[in-house]
């Protein structure tokens, strides 16, 4: 029987890249997602079936937070997440030979605004406000599952940074216009990760099966938003790059329909756990990670 991996909501930029690097690994993947083509949310007997004898179902579904934070939006966003990681944990529950090990997305949005020192998952200080509760309740939907066959993994990403889409189109689009100087104050901390460590990581906890509970997904070496996108500049050989205050932040995302929190919240998270269990990045700072997305 050929090994299968179960991506749910693998349709976006981390989904699709995903279901690629597993396709090439041997993996039959099966999806889960709105799309008419795969299995839908609503079928939970299509559900059941897929996750039944897989090796791992890793779950990225949820709306997109890049939209304005208005009370309709809010709702979806939680909505989304609590009710596709429930729909998961209740059919792992049906399964006859569950997947050994669930994946389940989280957020390194999870912790405060930090300028002072770096979020550790041991000593990092979990924050307050929309995104926050997101997060805290999106965690504690997926280890409500008491699961003794299947491992759980929550994984606390950062800004994932690749080639094909996510966050750095935009960023290109502001460096070629000339506009990619520092956002805000440029003091807030960027944590990002490559998303090619990212599927890596998994590959890694995956093979040690003593690891469990919540991982930060970060580079070992976050950056201001003042080096990232002086980085960004150098990448695109571009020399200037102007400012914008939050004033023009503020503008520019309700013409754009998105919230200024993406920008302005300092993430400091580092990945102290991965770092202990010997997981070695290949890309462990923001020249070498921007070099190889925009230069290839």
């Amino acid at each position: 029987m050929k090994k299968k991996v179960v991506l749910a909501g693998g349709t976006g930029f981390i989904g699709k890249y995903f279901e690629g690097k597993s396709k090439e690994l041997g993996y039959e993947v099966k999806i889960i997602s709105r799309q008419e083509h795969h299995i839908s949310w609503s079928d939970k007997a299509g559900i059941v079936e897929a996750l039944e004898n897989s090796e791992m179902v890793i779950n990225l579904a949820g709306k997109s937070v890049n939209c304005r934070y208005n009370a309709k939006n809010m709702e979806e966003i939680l909505r989304s997440r609590i009710y596709t990681t429930s729909a998961l944990g209740e059919a792992i529950l049906e399964c006859e030979n569950p997947p050994k090990l669930w994946i389940n997305s989280s957020t390194a949005t999870i912790y405060r605004h930090a300028e002072d020192r770096p979020m550790t998952e041991e000593s990092g200080e979990i924050g307050s406000g929309f995104s926050v509760n997101v997060a805290k309740e999106w965690e504690s939907a997926f280890f409500s599952f008491q699961l003794p066959n299947t491992r759980q993994v929550a994984l606390r990403i950062a800004i994932v940074l690749g080639r094909d889409g996510g966050v750095v189109t935009p960023y290109k689009n502001l460096v070629r216009l000339g506009l990619g100087g520092i956002q805000g104050s440029g003091n807030q901390m960027f944590s990002w990760i490559h998303i090619e460590d990212l599927y890596e990581i998994i590959l890694f906890l995956k093979g040690r099966e003593q690891l469990s509970g919540v991982f930060n997904c970060s580079s070992p070496q976050p950056v201001t938003n003042r080096e990232f996108m002086q980085q960004f500049r150098k990448a695109m050989k571009v020399k200037i790059g102007l400012p914008s205050p939050r004033w023009v932040l503020e503008i520019g995302a309700l013409i754009i329909r998105t919230d200024t929190e993406l920008v302005l919240k300092s993430r400091w998270v580092v990945p102290e756990r991965l770092l202990k269990e010997g997981y070695k990045f290949k890309y462990d700072n923001i020249y070498k990670a921007l070099q190889q997305i925009v230069n290839g």
